[in-house]
């Protein structure tokens, strides 16, 4: 009998692949999983000071450029231009949507202009950026946008009214696109995040801590044992699964959500 060996195909070399507030926290740990599969990396986000120092640390086998693309995801026409004058040298074969949520707060407390920052933040500069890389990915019959979001959009998390609200939009958006570019060969998914150690998590946990009168150590206690596996998620653990579904092993993925979060939601 001849056996088969068959090894999961996750090589991106020659894949250029565009990470959305890669400088520092989930970001920077999905576009040093992309690179390590041998992705050529721009880094984005408004802070180039950032950026450069991260530049060095990314895996390069000899073969890979990478480099990074200072922008306001806040700011509409400095995405535009910034991504046209990038798409003259490049193809974008994988685009990375991550954005830092909204201030917390209750839904009812938050005024609109809140939410209309939120929508202009997240999901029009998501569709922006969508819009100018898709055509590449169609020519190239090979593409991966994948957003990070929330497990908001499966459970609405407490004190988080405006983040739940456009969290849900941006997951509905992509549902819809991946059903459009399917046909193209290009895959649309959403990775939600539990729980996990950045920067964005510290200043949930001190707004609970100063709404409730807890300490920070009991808010941070509180939080780790709603989560089967009692502890929070660590950057490289979401940026992991970005990179799986960016991968040729994921090609079949489509239009899903993927949780990431320890167990803690509790809808399937």
């Amino acid at each position: 009998m001849i056996q088969y060996i068959h090894l999961m195909n996750i090589n991106l070399s020659g894949k250029n692949a565009l990470v959305c507030g890669s400088s520092r926290g989930i970001g920077k740990a999905a576009a040093i999983e992309l690179a390590a599969l041998g992705a050529n990396v721009i880094l984005l986000s408004r802070s180039p000071e950032k950026m450069a120092k991260i530049l060095p640390s990314l895996a390069n086998s000899g073969n890979q450029n990478h480099e990074f693309l200072a922008v306001d995801l806040s700011n509409h026409k400095d995405i535009e231009q910034k991504i046209q004058k990038l798409l003259e040298k490049k193809i974008i074969h994988i685009l990375i949507n991550n954005t830092g949520g909204p201030p917390p707060g209750l839904a009812h407390q938050a005024q609109p202009i809140n939410y209309l920052d939120a929508f202009n933040l997240h999901l029009m500069s998501n569709q922006i950026l969508a819009q100018a890389v898709i055509p590449g990915m169609e020519s190239e019959g090979f593409g991966r946008i994948i957003n990070v979001i929330s497990t908001s959009v499966k459970q609405p998390l407490d004190g988080l009214g405006v983040s739940n609200t456009i969290r849900g939009a941006v997951a509905n958006w992509a549902k819809t696109l991946a059903n459009e570019l399917g046909q193209k060969g290009i895959t649309v998914n959403n990775v939600l995040p539990g729980a996990t150690a950045t920067e964005r998590l510290t200043q949930i946990i001190n707004n609970k801590a100063s709404k409730s009168g807890m300490t920070v150590e009991d808010v941070t206690q509180k939080m780790k044992s709603s989560i089967p596996l009692k502890r929070f998620g660590k950057p490289e653990e979401i940026g992991a699964a970005i990179a799986f579904l960016a991968s040729p092993a994921a090609a079949y993925i489509n239009g899903t959500n993927l949780v990431v979060d320890g167990g803690r939601t509790k809808s399937l």
